[in-house]
């Protein structure tokens, strides 16, 4: 059973706000990551109080780094089944996590936060990870 839209609501704006968009269907994931060759980043949204609610403030943090994705988007774990479902397809070689955040680059996952790596954690420390994979995978750089 989904969680009211009225509790994760707050949740969800939290990455809206910083330019993400949300994938709610299994077509709206199919359409963001078959074919996209862009660094795409995948957030596994969650109302996990002691894990998402650092890792959308980290998330937060880390887009403002010189170098970041391409593309932001996100599935909402508990809420969008179908949507979270196709996306952890995508997720290969992990088990299902939530919260956690992928690096996709030319359709090929080369990045994973998992869960485990999340929890306990303040959300600065958090975002210095981010950052890391965002400078080995990322092709926006800031021009200097």
């Amino acid at each position: 059973m989904p969680y009211p839209n009225l509790m994760i609501a707050p949740m969800r704006e939290d990455l809206v706000r910083v330019g993400f968009r949300e994938l709610v269907s299994a077509e709206d994931v199919d359409e963001a990551l078959a074919n996209e060759t862009r660094t795409t980043m995948l957030a596994v949204n969650s109302v996990c109080g002691c894990s998402a609610g650092s890792m959308r403030p980290a998330i937060a943090i880390s887009l403002q780094h010189e170098n970041k994705p391409d593309v932001l988007v996100s599935v909402f774990a508990g809420q969008d089944l179908e949507a979270t479902e196709r996306a952890r397809e995508y997720i290969t070689g992990y088990p299902p996590s939530s919260p956690a955040v992928a690096l996709f680059k030319e359709g090929e996952l080369v990045w994973m936060l998992e869960r485990h790596q999340i929890e306990g954690r303040h959300p600065y420390e958090i975002a210095e990870d981010l950052k890391a994979a965002f400078d080995e995978h990322s092709s926006t750089t800031a021009q200097t």
